[in-house]
């Protein structure tokens, strides 16, 4: 049997509408390419009944594998589930929205033939509302800074990576899932090319401010040890200006006869250093929840129905 050329991996969440645009559209891009190739669409429990109009495109087109999670795992868990059945030389991981225009896949193959393992989709002008690119920016700025490593904000999953990549990533099988920061972790030999985003035709985007917020704790919790170690150096500077201004407070009762400030400078003192070891025994606990979570060995998804695979 001929190995597959080309996988697609496409997490399914909100866009029930546009699920035959973008199988129509992928075949006649990929087809210009070859015809040994297979759509991966994983329903992540939409509550639209996407899932019907995916067993009828695996009916049509047997190239076209469904995969119907238990519930509601979140996007990268739906893009894991993917990967973990993506046989491709080749696998492009897109959004399902068609945002990520099926068109472009042409332009990341051709670079990746240049010798590249990683090909990521650039946006150039992204056709997003100014709160989400600002609520990614920030996102991306302060990942960066606790993980240190590089964050564009106008990258996102669509690319398209070598199948040794991928069995790479896939050997990531922590809790916390965060595919872009993965593809970033792994090295190969990578590049980007621009490309153009699409305005959003369908359905409205399921991340909001408190979803990023919560996916950066996670990638910065699972990721680096960078927020214990700020916590360490602010209490040894928190206790450098206590012992100095324990000294100031002796200079100036021996030298000066003025004796230290009473009830209130005392009051406050104690409410700032207490909110600030109840803060750093916060952060320790969030590690210690992440080793929690990580020990039960639960699965990263759970499959409830497969077709065509």
């Amino acid at each position: 049997m001929e190995s597959v050329k080309i996988s697609v991996v496409s997490p399914i969440y909100g866009c029930k509408e546009c699920l035959f645009e973008l199988y129509d559209r992928l075949v006649k891009t990929l087809s210009q390419i070859t015809d040994n190739f297979e759509i991966i669409l994983v329903n992540d429990a939409c509550p639209q009944a996407s899932w019907e109009r995916i067993m009828m495109l695996c009916a049509k087109d047997t190239r076209v594998k469904g995969i119907n999670l238990s519930r509601n795992f979140g996007q990268h868990y739906a893009i894991t589930a993917g990967l973990d059945h993506a046989k491709g030389d080749w696998v492009v991981v897109m959004d399902c929205d068609l945002q990520d225009r099926p068109e472009e896949i042409i332009k990341l193959y051709n670079k990746a033939l240049d010798g590249y393992d990683i090909v990521f989709g650039k946006r150039v002008e992204r056709q997003d509302t100014f709160l989400k690119r600002l609520g990614s920016q920030v996102f991306n700025r302060v990942l960066e800074y606790f993980t240190e490593t590089k964050h564009d904000n106008s990258i996102a999953n669509f690319g398209i990576y070598a199948q040794k990549v991928v069995e790479t990533i896939n050997r990531y099988r922590e809790q916390s899932r965060d595919f872009l920061l993965f593809a970033q972790m792994v090295g190969f030999k990578k590049t980007e090319i621009e490309i153009e985003h699409a305005a959003r035709a369908y359905g409205s985007s399921s991340y909001n401010l408190s979803k990023l917020i919560r996916l950066a704790i996670d990638s910065i919790v699972s990721h680096s040890n960078k927020p214990l170690r700020l916590s360490i150096q602010l209490g040894f500077f928190i206790a450098l200006i206590s012992l100095i201004y324990a000294c100031w407070l002796v200079i100036r009762y021996f030298f000066y006869h003025t004796p230290a400030e009473g009830w209130t400078s005392l009051m406050v003192s104690m409410f700032f250093m207490f909110g600030l070891l109840f803060a750093i025994i916060g952060i320790a606990g969030l590690y210690i929840g992440k080793i929690f979570d990580e020990v039960k060995r639960r699965p990263l998804y759970i499959i409830q129905e497969t077709i065509n695979l």
